[in-house]
């Protein structure tokens, strides 16, 4: 581990053994540990800050404060051919969506195509941290969790929906696969806590204030304000189908149903995940499908797209393989802080 000028550089391994202590001393289980930790761990590996290290605080609040079960073995249900029900017992949703991982691609092999039912689930994570294994063995992956009411649909007036992620994943010949990750939210919830604790502004158009007018602070926004939905009517479409699929199919809580105020530090939201997973060599052959995908792909850099979406993670990841995980030496002290204070948070 070298020290630069407040940096240090660390091993993914490091980091993942690290956070793998800091949930075991703050009340998980082993295999929830392990899941967590390697989740956390990949987001800041690929640069995606608002769900790497910076969520560590918000795990340990929420364990602490009760709401979620981090000892919780979900349950796995074959209900149909091509349907998997999952009640995640009130646990994180990551060890939920493992636990289905196996059943889930037998039957979309088999079947061609297989839907993931999971609720009762805290996702506090990377959507495309989902998906992008199954694209990895060939399957296209869609997957989309709600949230807690933050953001206001076009035309309301007060929130109703979560910012209600979705991520999509193929395969890709020759490539690594081609993985998107987006909020309907105008921003990710994350990147608003950033701003928030940087002191910057955000964008026009990204939020209101409490008392409905528009604003660019962040902390008006999170202290009894709301986001808005990208795209105005468009992205407020989305995030309703998204809460009809998250949570009406699934069994899961609308953004609107989430109440944690008998528990208080709770941060994770505890709603529904529904993941669609499609074998595209039912349709044919796998290399024909992604050959098509990577005429589609030649065709966009032909007319000027010159970077796709993963394609910065996909880069962070490689640098982080050369030369480590740079995080600043502050951060990286409290980090060791949470694993040494089992049994309480740290400030």
């Amino acid at each position: 581990m070298n020290t630069h000028r407040e940096r240090q550089t660390v091993s993914f391994e490091q980091l993942e053994a690290l956070l793998r202590d800091i949930f075991l001393a703050h009340g998980t289980s082993t295999n929830v540990a392990a899941i967590l930790a390697r989740n956390c761990a990949s987001a800041e590996r690929d640069a995606a800050h608002s769900h790497g290290v910076f969520r560590i605080p918000g795990y340990v609040s929420t364990l602490h404060s009760g709401w979620v079960d981090g000892r919780a073995v979900p349950l796995v249900e074959d209900v149909a051919a091509a349907f998997i029900q999952v009640d995640a017992r009130n646990g994180f949703a990551q060890p939920a969506l493992a636990a289905a991982a196996p059943l889930a691609v037998a039957k979309t092999r088999d079947a061609g195509s297989c839907v993931v039912g999971i609720h009762g689930s805290h996702h506090f994570g990377a959507l495309w941290l989902d998906v992008e294994p199954f694209a990895e063995q060939g399957l296209v992956a869609l997957s989309v969790v709600n949230s807690m009411a933050v953001v206001v649909p076009h035309g309301a007036t007060k929130p109703v929906f979560g910012t209600n992620p979705m991520a999509f994943a193929t395969p890709r010949d020759g490539h690594l696969p081609l993985v998107f990750d987006q909020a309907t939210s105008a921003m990710a919830h994350g990147d608003i806590k950033i701003a928030a604790r940087e002191g910057r502004l955000v964008p026009d158009g990204i939020g209101v204030a409490r008392n409905g007018q528009p604003t660019r602070d962040p902390k008006a926004i999170l202290e009894g304000g709301a986001l808005l939905p990208f795209g105005g009517h468009k992205g407020s479409s989305l995030a309703l189908m998204i809460e009809i699929l998250a949570a009406a199919l699934t069994g899961g809580r609308f953004s609107f149903e989430v109440d944690w105020s008998a528990h208080p530090g709770a941060q994770t939201p505890c709603t529904g995940q529904c993941v669609i997973l499609i074998d595209p060599a039912k349709a044919g052959s796998l290399l024909g499908f992604t050959q098509r995908v990577e005429r589609l792909i030649a065709t966009l850099h032909d007319a000027g797209q010159d970077r796709l979406p993963g394609d910065r993670r996909h880069a962070a990841r490689a640098r982080a393989a050369r030369e480590g995980i740079a995080l600043d030496t502050h951060t990286w002290n409290e980090l060791n802080a949470y694993a040494e204070a089992p049994g309480r948070p740290t400030s």
